[in-house]
């Protein structure tokens, strides 16, 4: 997934339809065969937005599953990356609704549980890694592992 922040604001979706359906989210999706998680990152939101996100660098990592016991098929891995800019106008598509908030101030109440424990710290331009447990219904975060990184700049490609 990738975070633009674009002079003070960030720049998230409404998901219009698929896992996270009506919730606020970065843009992001699935790996594709041969892709890194940056250029992955970059085309999700040229996908999802139709603007590509300019200096893109990773700030994170995370696994997340269902259930409080050991990750399974359900699980899931998560590359974190902010962009410093974006070229072109965001618009809807059908995957995804643009919308800004103060980067001070995201929608947590509208965001996955696991946002509220994360995304504070990439705001602030910390890196982290991290492994999180939600419940079956995905609402509710049951336990988390994370740690502050001080690795520098990440080998994203």
């Amino acid at each position: 997934m990738c975070h633009p922040i674009v002079d003070d604001d960030l720049l998230l979706i409404r998901k219009q339809r698929g896992l996270g359906e009506g919730k606020i989210v970065g843009p992001g999706g699935k790996i594709e065969t041969g892709e890194t998680p940056a250029e992955a990152a970059r085309r999700e939101v040229r996908e999802e937005l139709h603007v590509d996100p300019i200096d893109v660098g990773k700030r994170g990592e995370f696994g997340f599953h269902s259930r409080d016991d050991e990750p399974d098929d359900d699980s899931m891995f998560v590359h974190v990356f902010t962009a410093e800019e974006i070229e072109g106008t965001p618009t809807t598509t059908e995957e995804a609704e643009p919308v800004w908030y103060p980067a001070d101030d995201p929608p947590f109440d509208e965001m996955w549980a696991t946002d509220r424990i994360w995304l504070p710290h990439v705001l602030d331009g910390e890196s982290f890694t991290g492994e999180f447990v939600l419940s079956d219904d995905g609402e509710s975060l049951l336990s988390y592992e994370m740690d502050l990184t001080d690795v520098g700049p990440w080998n994203d490609e």
